[in-house]
């Protein structure tokens, strides 16, 4: 039989279990990935930069927080996929698409 591991355990390198830090990481994977992916179409750029804003946010507090080399890790490629996305959406209109200013 193989032996099957849960795929976030792999993020406690250190046998103690981290739910808010891992969930912190997590989260900013995975907005960090939806804001690279909508950035690549210019019509769908508030939801590129909104979501690239709070993956930066969230992504910097996660790496306060990390505890282990693991988090670090996601948490570094969700921010490599948010900063691009972010700042794409915010060249194709901005955050409030025109509304202000």
């Amino acid at each position: 039989m193989a032996l099957t591991t849960n795929p976030i355990s792999l993020l406690n390198t250190n046998g103690r279990p981290h739910p808010v830090q891992n969930t912190a990481a997590v989260v900013t994977f995975v907005l960090g990935l939806v804001s690279a992916a909508t950035s690549i179409s210019p019509g769908l750029y508030l939801t590129s930069s909104w979501v690239g804003l709070v993956a930066l946010l969230i992504g910097g507090w996660s790496q306060m927080i990390s505890a282990t080399t693991g988090q670090r890790i996601v948490t570094v490629l969700g921010l490599g996929a948010a900063g691009p996305g972010f700042y794409l959406g915010m060249a194709h209109g901005g955050l409030f698409g025109g509304w202000l200013g």
